[in-house]
């Protein structure tokens, strides 16, 4: 029933979010150990730029709020580098709280408009 429920709160959320080339949209993903972020182009359904805890030069614990800020840090450089400078926050159905708004907050320290 929880993922049924999650599942429903992540469809609400991408309704309401509308990424364009303009505006790619910045996609969180959490899981146990790892927290992923991705700036996706939904026009073209293409990944522009990626980031996670999950990658060789990642270390220590990946599923701590310091390694989801050093993911948003790392995603916005990336995506600045591209050339992106705004984009549209989709949290993917989990609340704004710990790991998501560290990742969010760092990637706005770091330069990334939304």
């Amino acid at each position: 029933m929880t993922n049924a429920l999650f599942k429903k709160r992540q469809a609400r959320t991408r309704y309401k979010i509308s990424a364009t080339a303009m505006r790619p949209r910045l996609s969180v993903f959490r899981s146990g150990k790892h927290i992923y972020a991705q700036v996706i182009d939904d026009s073209q359904a293409v990944t522009l730029a990626a980031a996670s805890t999950a990658e060789k030069d990642g270390k220590g614990k990946g599923y701590n709020i310091e390694a989801a800020g050093t993911v948003g840090k790392r995603i916005a450089e990336r995506a600045l580098a591209k050339g992106i400078k705004q984009v549209v926050f989709d949290r993917g159905g989990y609340i704004y709280h710990g790991r998501v708004k560290a990742l969010a907050d760092a990637a706005r320290e770091s330069g990334l408009e939304f």
